[in-house]
């Protein structure tokens, strides 16, 4: 069976997201949390276990990279208002010539050109497509997955459905974190 389920327009959303995601980065009660904090389409708090310091150290390698191959704004934990609520991509990568654009936003409104999740085993594949197919929505233009071992995994918005062989942005960037 499947499920169809209709969401406002974009516009209509991220107006909504803007007022949510104030909210709770103003409350104190979450402040403290030591969560990842997102929201869903209805502005619902979803919470995800603290990271690893495996993820966090792949996180950060990311980081490194992105910064040392492009340039650019690499940014971690980076919020990206989607029709799906405001999700937190691991690392975002933003060209300068795009982040000027979302400078200032409490949730960017436009995504990364890059979006990365770092995969835990407490993430399930459906999860990690429905954030890919958001990236996408909002802006993104590849999201790449880091796997339990450490193996990149590169999808490109003109073909989501496919595993490309490598970034086209950064093409350099390499097939594995250590």
């Amino acid at each position: 069976m499947q499920l169809v389920i209709e969401l406002p327009p974009r516009e209509k959303q991220i107006a909504f997201n803007r007022k949510r995601w104030e909210e709770v980065c103003a409350d104190p009660a979450l402040a403290d949390l030591p969560h990842k904090i997102e929201t869903n389409a209805h502005g619902n708090v979803l919470m995800m276990p603290p990271a690893s310091g495996t993820h966090s150290e792949r996180q950060s390698r990311i980081l490194i990279l992105l910064h040392s191959q492009l340039g650019g704004y690499p940014l971690p934990e980076c919020p990206v208002s989607t029709v799906g609520g405001v999700r937190a991509a691991d690392v975002g990568w933003y060209s300068d010539e795009r982040f000027p654009k979302v400078k200032g936003q409490i949730a960017f409104e436009i995504a990364p050109e890059i979006c990365v999740e770092v995969v835990s085993d407490r993430n399930t594949t459906s999860e990690m497509e429905e954030k890919k197919q958001l990236y996408f929505e909002a802006g993104g233009e590849e999201v790449w997955l880091c796997d339990l071992t450490g193996k990149m995994r590169f999808f490109l918005k003109s073909s989501p459905g496919e595993e490309a062989s490598r970034s086209v942005r950064c093409p350099d960037f390499p097939e594995a974190i250590a």
